[in-house]
């Protein structure tokens, strides 16, 4: 029987590229090592593990996921973002654990390490919810010109936008429903977040290195808060996908419709493995960064954010620009990965790893409300453009 197994290979290549960055190129990092070969280790420790293991494995679950949904009638934005989220928790959680080890014998770096973890799992929903807002923006201006648009002005690789006319699989209105919940919840959720944090985690001795107020997410509201995120995705949990392809183009499109769900869930186990071992070095090199230039740590962690939620990123935009995408699928999971990397955070706080400067804190939740405002309304839009047409 012939196999298509070019996926496999891609996912032996992806482990043994984590593997490469965690086993060797994090040697660069030592600190013995001069200067110029710490920084060359953190680029390509970022480079190998954004673009390539974490670039990687979103294309592995970006085909997984809508197959999975078929098969268990679990939302398929649900699915997707468990998977494109994961990135996120792990540099999150990662960094909490460093930080734990490190209370004893140097509470300063405990601290900075933790706030890591803050700005990474918090800093990567900005990036998310911008991104989709951008890409919700393009798709209604195409509508409205009914013709394509450039996905980036002026970037032909980025791709084009075609009117939803031309989509050969569309949204239902159901699904913008439910985005559009999941991203008020999202809303609230960030809200408690914020003022919890505020009432209950001002910290009475902040380390010396670090000005201003520092503010930690408790274990009590931590429990909570990772509560109130798995009701919000078990509320969610059911498909509301229409899907408009027939059985014959599925079997063209999707390679795994051929595969067991078994071999399916092998598949996003190992991309999972891979996930872990780049996010362990990623955060060693964002940490060493940060000593040798300087940067505030709550900057490194919000750039960390961003590397994290790449995965989500390219499955919103290849949704958004195959006319055979499922933009529908991809709404519900950009807010649904939101919800996940919060309940992340949520994990961080439980496990006692979690802080925030107070200007930074400020900052990271008053723009992810702002934002999750704009894509609300983005996905208004494209509501309403449906009820014309019907």
């Amino acid at each position: 029987m012939k196999i298509k197994n070019h996926y496999f290979i891609n996912l032996i290549a992806l482990v043994l590229g984590a593997l490469f960055l965690r086993i060797y190129i994090e040697k660069f990092l030592d600190d013995g090592n001069p200067v110029w070969l710490k920084i060359t280790g953190v680029m390509v420790i970022i480079i190998v593990g954004a673009f390539f293991v974490l670039k990687g494995t979103a294309e592995i679950i970006e085909e997984t996921t809508g197959v999975l949904s078929s098969r268990t009638k679990i939302a398929s934005g649900l699915l997707q973002s468990i998977g494109t989220a994961f990135p996120d928790m792990v540099l999150g959680i990662v960094s909490a654990v460093i930080s734990l080890g490190l209370v004893k014998e140097n509470y300063a770096l405990a601290i900075s390490f933790a706030i890591i973890a803050a700005s990474t799992t918090f800093g990567s929903n900005i990036y998310n919810i911008a991104h989709a807002a951008w890409c919700v923006y393009r798709q209604n201006l195409s509508n409205k010109k009914g013709a394509s648009v450039a996905m980036l002005p002026g970037v032909k690789s980025m791709g084009r936008v075609v009117p939803m006319k031309d989509h050969t699989r569309k949204p239902s209105l159901k699904e913008m429903d439910v985005s559009l919940d999941v991203l008020n919840a999202l809303s609230l959720l960030t809200m408690f977040v914020a003022v919890s944090m505020v009432i209950f985690g001002r910290v009475n001795n902040p380390p010396s290195n670090i000005s201003g107020d520092v503010y930690q997410m408790i274990m009590p509201i931590g429990w909570l808060v990772l509560l109130l995120c798995v009701a919000v995705m078990y509320f969610f949990r059911n498909n509301k996908r229409e899907d408009t392809l027939n059985e014959a183009e599925h079997k063209e499109e999707l390679y795994f419709e051929k595969k067991s769900t078994l071999i399916i869930i092998f598949y996003l186990v190992v991309s999972g493995i891979a996930i872990l071992f780049a996010a362990e070095s990623m955060v060693k090199a964002v940490q060493v960064f940060c000593s040798v230039t300087g940067t505030p740590f709550v900057i490194a962690g919000v750039l960390a954010g961003a590397i994290g939620c790449i995965g989500e990123m390219i499955v919103v935009h290849n949704f958004t620009v195959n006319p055979k995408g499922r933009i529908g699928d991809a709404l519900v999971g950009v807010a649904m990965d939101n919800i996940v990397t919060t309940m992340g955070a949520a994990v961080v706080a439980i496990i006692g790893g979690i802080f925030l400067g107070g200007n930074s804190l400020i900052l990271i939740f008053v723009i992810i409300l702002t934002l999750n405002s704009v894509l609300i309304g983005q996905i208004s839009k494209l509501k309403n453009y449906f009820l014309k047409q019907n």
